[in-house]
């Protein structure tokens, strides 16, 4: 869009800002919060926001616009007017006054993009006064099959970062391989497809990564794997997300394997940012304006 904001961070989640600083610059698809109101997010290749400990946590609605938040949904999130969800956020920073309206003519902006046109737009965060650049991280594995299947993991997620994956394409297109939507429909199918890819991404792989972190014992992670990754996956492959159902295949045959710790969460933060890269791309790709007249009483007047 050619729009600029400049935000200081601060340091009221310090760990918090410092992973996002060590992770820039980098390029994202760019999204705009569909549910609690003013807001826009963008998948942040960041791993360790998976896990990292946050001393200060707010009320979203009761912070200023263009408070800078990092999630542990793998976001990077910004303010820009009201909101509605009472949820407890992680703050990292602040854009400028200055750069406040500005915020506000990129928020519209995007929303226009994801609600309607589907013409996808870019952020790119960068240290101010430094040169443009883009990097997704890339963790290694000691075990070598495991390291190949993160490779493998990671080159996937690196194709199609900013570009929209081909199967979710074909999937919103109406081609399905494999038939599924009852009666022909497509829009069932897509809803649940985003009602799937999601949770995988933000709560069972990002919660495996988190709780290994935390200690829990190899043989519980290697269960809690087993028992969470499986059954979602082989659906959104059934409806069209075949390379997904493949790397689970080989992450499930992999888990026997995985005794060092180090190697299972490298295996399972690349599936994390896989999964939220999906993800991100779902919600750009859904036809939420075939809903258009459904609107709240209030909004309708």
């Amino acid at each position: 869009m050619g729009v600029t904001v400049t935000a200081d961070l601060d340091d009221r989640n310090a760990v918090l800002a410092q992973a996002v600083w060590d992770a820039l610059p980098y390029r994202s698809l760019q999204g705009h919060a569909l549910v609690a109101g003013h807001h826009l997010y963008h998948v942040a290749p960041i791993h360790d926001i998976l896990h990292l400990p946050a001393a200060y946590r707010v009320d979203r609605r009761t912070v200023p616009d263009g408070t800078v938040f990092a999630s542990r949904l793998q976001h990077l999130g910004l303010k820009y007017g009201p909101l509605t969800e009472p949820m407890t956020a992680t703050p990292i920073g602040q854009v400028a006054d200055a750069d406040i309206d500005a915020l506000t003519d990129a928020g519209r902006a995007v929303w226009e993009s994801v609600y309607t046109s589907k013409k996808p737009l870019v952020v790119e965060v960068r240290r101010a006064g430094e040169t443009s650049g883009h990097r997704l991280p890339r963790l290694t594995a000691a075990d070598p099959a495991t390291n190949a299947l993160v490779e493998d993991v990671y080159a996937e997620t690196a194709r199609i970062w900013l570009e929209p994956p081909e199967e979710l394409v074909d999937l919103h297109d109406g081609r399905i391989r494999s038939g599924a939507g009852s009666y022909g429909t497509v829009l069932t199918t897509l809803l649940f497809v985003n009602g799937e890819t999601r949770p995988l991404g933000y709560n069972s792989y990002s919660g495996l990564v988190r709780a290994a972190h935390e200690g829990m014992p190899m043989e519980s992670l290697r269960h809690m794997a087993r028992t969470v990754v499986g059954v979602p996956a082989e659906f959104l492959a059934y409806c069209g997300l075949e390379r997904l159902g493949a790397f689970t295949e080989r992450v499930l045959d992999r888990l026997e394997h995985l005794d060092v710790r180090d190697d299972f969460v490298a295996l399972m933060a690349h599936m994390a940012l896989y999964l939220n890269c999906l993800g991100g791309w779902n919600l750009h790709l859904f036809p939420w304006q075939v809903g258009d007249h459904l609107r709240q009483p209030e909004a309708a007047q």
